[in-house]
């Protein structure tokens, strides 16, 4: 069901970007339009990746440097039957945690210091087998393209004051309300597909670790922390802020329209009801595998 509604949420937001190209510009508006989203979607393809990881800071460790981190992310895509993506660490007392890359060969993950140090060996494997899930999907190639699509809709929205049929488009004030209602409607579409993603990477990281709770508790401390522990990178880009696995803004009360995560709540109800079919035999994340970091520590494994 989840990738029916990702189809049909994707066929959506392509049907509405070639038909504000068709009002523009007609079928030849439409086809221009279709030729900017594919060249907008082959950029965002091959550097989003790159461009996430350095604007929220991210710095990639080796096993040799974050053992226990790198080491736990490697042998649950190795269990996932999925290459090994690069591991980063981000500086930030906020605990999150993201996934990026055009592809799974071309991937990685990333996890802030302060997940590494407040959450438990087993949370933190729930959380990462979350991120590899996201991988294996291609969900990170899914978010890029909604997001090109979304931008390019707001785009060409702003052109229809200036250009197009204004008779097609309704007059003034239809001009206006597609301006309005246009970008709207995108965004509303591309929040749809995030919820839907995530409901998804939380139901296959909870069988790639093997254990549905590791998973559940790791999202509420994350939600708890979230909300009193300021995440200063992704204030300043919140453009970012649906990749990671909890929003690192604020959390929402509800699966709302404008939220870009579904409900923490939610989430965790659907993972404790895959409990009792979870797989008995789980990854080994001991605490050998994943040592507490004081908060006062500057060096050491997680930097």
């Amino acid at each position: 069901m989840g990738y029916t509604k990702t189809a049909i949420l994707m066929a959506a937001m392509t049907a509405l970007f070639m038909g504000l190209g068709y009002l523009l510009g007609g079928q030849g508006g439409m086809l221009v339009a279709l030729v900017v989203a594919g060249a907008m979607n082959l950029l965002g393809w091959w550097n989003s990746d790159k461009a996430v990881l350095r604007m929220h800071g991210a710095r990639e460790v080796t096993e040799a440097e974050a053992p226990a981190y790198v080491g736990m992310v490697r042998q649950m895509a190795l269990r996932a039957g999925m290459p090994v993506p690069k591991c980063y660490i981000i500086d930030t007392d906020q605990p999150n945690a993201f996934a990026t890359g055009r592809n799974p060969q071309n991937a990685a993950v990333a996890a802030t210091t302060g997940l590494l140090a407040r959450l438990s060996p087993e949370e933190v494997a729930g959380v990462m087998a979350h991120e590899l899930a996201h991988i294996r999907n291609h969900d990170t190639l899914i978010m890029t393209v909604t997001a090109t699509f979304a931008g390019a809709i707001s785009m060409l929205a702003n052109f229809a004051l200036f250009f197009g049929n204004r008779e097609r488009q309704g007059g003034l004030i239809g001009t206006l309300a597609l301006m309005i209602l246009a970008p709207m409607a995108a965004g509303l579409v591309q929040m749809a597909i995030s919820r839907t993603r995530e409901y998804e990477a939380d139901r296959a990281g909870a069988e790639i670790c093997g254990q549905p709770l590791w998973l559940a508790s790791a999202l509420g401390k994350i939600e708890a922390f979230a909300q009193r522990i300021d995440n200063p990178a992704a204030e300043q880009n919140p453009a970012s802020a649906h990749m990671f696995i909890i929003n690192p803004l604020h959390a929402h009360a509800h699966d709302k329209l404008f939220s870009t995560h579904p409900n923490t709540g939610n989430r965790i109800a659907a993972l404790r009801a895959m409990a009792g079919q979870a797989p008995r035999k789980a990854v080994d994340a001991g605490p050998s595998r994943v040592p507490r970091v004081r908060r006062a520590a500057r060096k050491g494994p997680w930097g």
